[in-house]
């Protein structure tokens, strides 16, 4: 007899899918004046989108000209970058500033560890390191204008483990004067000069790229060192020029490109661009140019298509799943193929989530077809996970199906476990797992404090996001629904900080505060960011203070997502996570594969037989792929082997 669920096969992989539900989502837009690696003030925009190439988002941080504020960049066209490319941009102003407001290339010592070039490793790593900015620690790029193009050059040379790619436009040669800015073109051995900066860490130019632009009609940077910059970093990396060049248009607008080998180094020249950032059709602001291209968005393309540092194997694809059962014998069917090489195993798990788990791998014939049965098994709902290797060691998207062996049985009410919740600022993303033993699953909603919201379903897993939550505590109440209107409900609770940081004049500009309080919060706070809490007093109306109140503005309309009762932090909650004495402790029980396939673990070596750690500590998993172990996180980032303490 063959009984399959009746549900729609989900080509998204398994492991996206839970990675996706427990990821802190962060809202398309600037947040200004945010003190990050070092740096007082940095404009930082994160999109909703990530990148076609290796593992989360893109970071590209753009240093400012001579005289120019960062600000100048909000108005560049940087986010429709950013979004096209999934690549975050850091846009900070530069601390030890030479005169004219210039990032001081020319001054000081020339080192990791010095001055603002410290704090520019020391951004890159804090924006990357904070997992809810989801950045790709292979696609991480320095870009700059005029004083900031030399600086970011400099600090690519010193940094190349950091820096995959740089963008310098209009910038003088590195090591420089400041006087060969303004004047006559200063020759400079740009290949000698990034190398010994490098030192050390010289090898990491095997995969670095860079792009130099500059205008066509620059009259303030001598038009000689794009010229001197592009075939200084060719010489660094060791290509030869290619013949001809390429027109780049963007409607009405162009640049012309040459390329160096395997396009390591792209030299454009902006058309019609005079000394300025060239932000494209619609671009403005001090020092940014609308008379050509966008060259954010050519430098997305550029990075992305060149990046060195990437795994580009996309993996195995799989096609043509199919489940059913013969008696007690689950058969599995489908196609399996790889288009850089071969396919070398597909791995398939029986597992009815209940204790029983039968785990057996198959090869494919000369067409990539392939069959897997399971052993004989107990009656029951079996969910059946299947993915391939390929021989460069990649996994392909993991697809999950699920099927019942036996004869059906009676109507029972879904199954919900493992529900967690994910909390970024005033957004709460809720997930789990739904099991139906009768395959009829209808709706799954998550019950938030300000509305019900549809979850959406990968497979067994759920996920469901509220955003305006009111501050302090919450719960979250999660219902399970079939075709027969038997249900069943699972609650979580969590946190949520109603806090808003910015700056004293920040905060009087939304109206957080007034100048009546100027002088005794300027007392306290300087012009520093600080955060303030949205406190109710009755009647539709709060207050916004700090957390002794010594800061205070005056009674304003509650915003929608007004705190309830002063939320002080986002520590999270979740469902039947194993317990332990750190609230914030979470521990799955599982085997070794479905560890790897939730994110949780990596494996290496053998692809019949691999070697299983946990992410983040490395800690060594026994069993191999069907050991089954105990893992923990206090951070849902970070797994150790073992129970939480």
């Amino acid at each position: 007899m063959k009984t399959t669920l009746p549900m729609k096969l989900a080509k998204v992989s398994l492991l996206c899918g839970l990675a996706l539900a427990g990821q802190n989502a962060i809202a398309a837009d600037w947040q200004r004046g945010l003190a990050v690696g070092g740096f007082n003030k940095v404009n930082l925009y994160v999109p909703d989108t990530t990148s076609d190439i290796g593992n989360g988002k893109a970071l590209m941080i753009v240093l400012h000209g001579c005289t120019q504020s960062i600000d100048a960049y909000l108005t560049a066209n940087l986010e429709a970058a950013a979004d096209k490319h999934g690549m975050v941009i850091a846009v900070p102003d530069a601390v030890n500033k030479a005169g004219f407001s210039c990032w001081s290339y020319w001054q000081g010592t020339k080192s990791r560890s010095a001055g603002d070039y410290k704090n520019l490793i020391s951004l890159a790593n804090a924006l990357k390191s904070d997992s809810s900015y989801g950045i790709d620690s292979d696609q991480v790029y320095i870009a700059g204008l005029s004083s900031g193009a030399a600086f970011a050059n400099t600090t690519a040379c010193l940094a190349p483990d950091v820096f995959a790619g740089m963008g310098v436009s209009a910038g003088p040669s590195i090591g420089t004067s400041s006087s060969g800015a303004l004047g006559p073109c200063e020759q400079a051995d740009v290949r000698s000069r990034c190398v010994s900066y490098a030192g050390s860490y010289a090898n990491h130019f095997d995969t670095q790229i860079a792009s130099i632009a500059q205008g066509d009609r620059d009259t303030t940077v001598n038009l000689c060192y794009n010229d001197q910059n592009s075939q200084g970093m060719a010489a660094v990396y060791g290509v030869d020029r290619l013949a001809g060049t390429n027109t780049i248009s963007d409607g009405s607008r162009s640049a012309v490109e040459t390329l160096w080998e395997d396009g390591r180094v792209s030299k454009l020249v902006l058309t019609n661009a005079d000394h300025a950032w060239s932000g494209g059709a619609g671009a403005s602001g001090s020092y940014i140019s609308s008379a050509s291209i966008n060259y954010a968005d050519y430098l997305g393309q550029y990075f992305k298509e060149n990046n060195n540092r990437v795994d580009r194997n996309q993996g195995p694809q799989l096609s043509n799943i199919n489940v059913s059962t013969n008696s007690d014998v689950i058969v599995l069917t489908g196609n399996a193929q790889d288009a850089e090489g071969s396919v070398v195993a597909v791995n398939a798990i029986f597992d009815d989530r209940n204790g029983t788990t039968n785990a057996k791998s198959g090869t494919v014939d000369a067409s990539g077809n392939f069959t897997i049965y399971s052993d004989a098994l107990p009656d029951g709902l079996y969910f059946v996970t299947v993915g391939a290797t390929d021989n460069e060691g990649k996994d392909s998207e993991f697809i999950v199906e699920s099927v019942y062996v036996g004869p059906p049985p009676p109507d029972t009410a879904p199954t919900i476990s493992d529900v967690s919740v994910a909390v970024n600022q005033q957004c709460a993303t809720v997930s789990g797992s739904v099991a139906d033993i009768n395959q009829n699953l209808s709706s799954v909603v998550v019950q938030f404090a300000n509305g019900n919201v549809n979850a959406q379903m990968n497979q067994s897993s759920f996920s469901a996001e509220a955003c305006n939550l009111p501050g302090g505590n919450n719960s979250a109440t999660v219902v399970a629904t079939d075709s027969t209107n038997l249900s069943s409900q699972d609650s979580v609770s969590f946190n949520i900080d109603a806090g808003q940081v910015a700056t004293l004049d920040q905060h009087i500009t939304a109206g957080r505060l007034s100048y009546v309080e100027y002088s005794t919060c300027y007392l306290e706070y300087g012009t520093a960011a600080f955060k303030l809490n949205e406190e109710p007093t009755g009647q539709g109306q709060c207050v916004w203070q700090d957390n002794d109140a010594s800061c205070r503005g005056p009674a304003v309309a509650c915003s929608s997502g007004g705190s309830t009762g002063g939320g002080s932090g986002g520590d999270t909650g979740g469902g039947d996570t194993g317990g332990g004495t750190s609230p914030n402790c979470e521990e799955v029980t599982t085997l070794n594969y479905y560890h790897k396939v939730a994110g949780r673990a990596y494996s290496e070596g053998n692809a019949l037989a691999p070697d299983y750690f946990a992410n983040g500590s490395n800690d060594s998993m026994p069993g191999s792929t069907y050991g089954n172990n105990t893992l923990h996180s206090d951070d849902g980032s970070t797994w150790y082997l073992g129970s939480c303490q």
